[in-house]
This record gives structure tokens, C-alpha cells and sequence, in this order.
């Protein structure tokens, strides 16, 4: 493989911009960054056409995307999600599980775990583990996933997934009967252990949180509220999921930006209260993501619930269901609605989900010795060059788009 040169743009670090800047590729790593950098003979050149350079985005919780859910337990629908994702700049991300059967689960894990072994950066975004969301739900806020497949968490079942290296993220409702002792096997093993569809009061997070909690998915969906809490506990009310993770600094959580789930002014003040290294960018995507408007299963495409696609969002029941949009289109949205800053916004979509997960080592950066993960956007933000270890994802690749989606550029 030739050695890979971006250059002509402006580099997106962490802190600042850099413009002029180059980023050589060697190996599938990250050779050199600056300015005045020597190209290496031979190499393969992207011109990014004044447009940002930025490290490939990372994403901690995605369901799937281009027809694909990664709960459909195939390597073929693996990688058509992992596809998909690449197309919008992702790189690196954490297939996320549903409530499902335990079968369904074991598929969904043996499938990625196929697919990461034998991954090749035409296959797309690069697996760097699995995240086990569902099936440890609160009964009350299981959202658009099945109910029968929601559980209390059973040791027996997630001793198993822990012992694993591919389980990288987990998460369980903080309320629910063993929640703690949960908490403490996935710290034991070294996973970023997160609480999600739950109910759960400031002194069931405390408990969570001593145990080793220290992330709560996607912000303001499916979580406790002071109202919801009164319903538990009746008066005196109760503080919940929102003021624990405001308050508490070691909190991270996580924002879906596609401008369906979230307001402008609520997206400003996660960023504002969280700040970019406790706030991360997720997709949350569904099978959704670059299909025509229409109806599709949310899940295993056997027997998952359904849900309606208007071509921007998914919706059940008269409420959200999931997002389908790409990381880009996070990264859009959160630049033109919030006080963040494009290093910020770049920031939140990259390195900072990649600390989480803790492969800031190897991914979320444009630093020496990194994987060469890089995305090019143009100067409003669209995709417009992909490299994944090293390699330019092909523009056949790269073309397929939602109907819906707002074009940018």
C-alpha cells in the first residue's frame, strides 16, 4: 500500500485551527502533521480543496444504517452498517444491541465479531467493540424497543459478554434490581459502564456511579425527569438522571444533533454545562439511514418493532424512534446551533467518544502514530473525502444518500 498524502486544508485539532495544513499516511498510520511537511514519493495525494481535515468521527451508540441493523445478526448486514456510517465520515464505531432475546444478542455479537476479524478498510468503518445497550431497560422506558425483550440484568448472561474483549460499552437502567452489581463486574473488566432508558433517581445514579458508572446515553431521551420521579416517589420530588449528570464532573453523556430530537437551546446547554470533554456526539442511528422514506423494522429485522421513516427521523407512536442520519450531519448542526466552535464540535464527534471508550490511543486525533482515520469536509461541512486506515474510500462508495437529506454543499 502507497503511503497517502491529504493536504491543501485546514487541520481540525483539538484546541484550534491550522490552515495549510497536510496529513501523511503510511502503514495505516499517521506518519507526519503540519504545514511544511515532506511528501513522500510516490504517494497517493487527496486534495482537500481548502476544505477541514479532521480525524475520522468515532461513534458510541449506532443500530445500523443503508437497510442494515446490526441486531439482524449477519456479517453482510454488519458491513452494509458499517458502510453506510463510513459514507458520513465515521471511521471508528461501537455497533449498538437493542432489547432482544439472548439468541439474538449472541447473534448480533458472533456477526460482529466476524465482521471485525476480517475487516478491511473497503468493509468501511472499523469496529472497535461492541456496545451492550439494551436489554437492561427500565419497564417504563423501553422507547421504541421491544418490550419482551427487556430484561433485569442476570449475570449469568452479561458475566459472559465481559469476559469477552469485543464488549466494549455497557449499559443497565441504575434503578434496576442488580443494577450495582452490574456495574461493578463491567468496571472490574475495564468497559465504559453507562445508564440508559431509566427512571432513576439521584440516589440510585450515586449508587450506580460508586460502582463505576460514569457515562448516561443520549441526553434528555428515554431518562428520569423530576416529573417522572414524582410518579416513583411522590413528594418531596425528586432529583433524577439530568441533575445527577449536571452536577457530577466525572459525568459524560451524549447528544443526538440531527435537529429532530433535540432543540437548539437544549443542545447549546449540554455544551455549555458538559463542555467537550464530557460531551459527546452520537448518531443513534437506525436501519434508516440513507433509505427512502418508508417503514422498517428497529432491531432484528425478524421480528423488531416498526417504525416510520419521513426521511428525517424515525417516529412510533406519535414519538421518536431512533435517528437516521449520519455523523455529518451531526457535526452540521451542532456548528449552526450551538456556541461551539468547529475544533469543539470536531472535538465531541471524535477524540472525546474515543476517550470514553478509551481508544484515544489509536483513533479520534490527528496526531503521529494514530490510525489513519481521517474525513475531509468541505467549508459547509459536507463529506468530501474519506480515509480509512490509510485508504480513500472509493466515490462509488461514497455516493449514496438519503432523499431527504439537506444539501449542504
Amino acid at each position: 500500500m502507497p503511503p497517502l498524502v491529504v493536504t491543501n486544508g485546514t487541520l481540525v485539532l483539538p484546541e484550534r485551527l491550522v490552515e495549510g495544513g497536510t496529513v501523511v499516511c503510511d502503514e495505516g498510520r499517521i506518519a507526519a502533521v503540519g504545514v511544511r511537511v515532506r511528501r513522500p514519493r510516490g504517494a497517493v495525494v487527496v486534495d482537500a480543496g481548502g476544505g477541514f481535515i479532521c480525524p475520522g468521527f468515532v461513534d458510541l451508540h449506532v443500530h445500523g444504517g443503508g437497510g442494515a441493523d446490526f441486531m439482524d445478526g449477519s456479517v453482510e448486514a454488519v458491513r452494509t452498517a458499517l458502510l453506510a456510517h463510513a459514507r458520513h465520515g465515521t471511521t471508528t464505531l461501537f455497533p449498538t444491541t437493542t432489547t432482544g432475546t439472548p439468541a439474538q444478542i449472541s447473534a448480533m455479537l458472533a456477526a460482529c465479531r466476524a465482521a471485525r476479524d476480517g475487516w478491511q478498510p473497503a468493509h468501511g468503518a472499523r469496529i472497535a467493540g461492541v456496545h451492550v445497550y439494551g436489554p437492561y431497560f427500565a419497564e417504563g422506558k423501553v422507547g421504541c424497543h421491544a418490550r419482551d425483550g427487556r430484561r433485569d440484568p442476570d449475570p449469568r448472561e452479561y458475566l459472559e459478554w465481559f469476559r469477552d474483549d469485543l464488549v466494549r460499552i455497557a449499559t443497565c437502567a441504575a434503578e434496576l434490581p442488580g443494577a450495582v452489581e452490574f456495574c461493578r463486574a463491567a468496571r472490574r473488566h475495564g468497559r465504559l459502564v453507562t445508564c440508559g432508558h431509566s427512571n432513576a433517581s439521584w440516589r440510585e445514579m450515586q449508587a450506580a456511579f460508586d460502582a463505576g458508572m460514569r457515562h448516561v446515553d443520549h441526553f434528555w431521551c428515554a431518562m428520569s425527569s423530576v416529573a417522572s420521579l414524582r410518579g416513583r416517589f411522590g413528594t418531596p420530588m425528586q432529583a433524577g438522571m439530568e441533575q445527577f449528570v449536571l452536577a457530577t464532573a466525572d459525568m459524560s453523556t451524549e447528544v443526538i444533533a440531527d435537529g429532530m430530537h433535540l432543540a437548539p437551546e437544549l443542545l447549546d446547554f449540554a455544551f455549555r454545562m458538559k463542555g467537550t470533554a464530557r460531551l459527546c456526539l452520537v448518531t443513534d442511528s437506525s436501519r434508516g439511514l440513507d433509505m427512502p422514506p418508508g417503514r422498517y423494522r428497529f432491531g432484528p429485522a425478524a421480528d423488531g418493532p416498526w417504525f416510520e421513516s419521513d426521511g428525517l427521523v424515525g417516529r412510533t407512536d406519535g414519538s421518536l424512534a431512533s435517528s437516521i442520519a449520519g455523523m455529518d450531519r451531526m457535526v452540521r448542526q451542532m456548528r449552526r446551533d450551538t456556541s461551539a466552535s468547529l475544533p469543539d464540535v470536531i472535538r465531541m464527534a471524535s477524540l472525546t467518544p474515543a476517550e470514553r471508550a478509551g481508544v484515544a490511543g489509536d483513533v479520534g486525533s490527528l496526531a503521529r502514530g494514530r490510525r489513519a482515520d481521517l474525513v475531509v469536509l468541505s467549508p459547509r461541512l459536507a463529506v468530501r473525502s474519506v480515509v480509512i486506515g490509510g485508504v480513500e474510500l472509493p466515490r462509488a462508495a461514497r455516493g449514496r444518500r438519503s432523499g431527504r437529506e439537506r444539501k449542504v454543499d
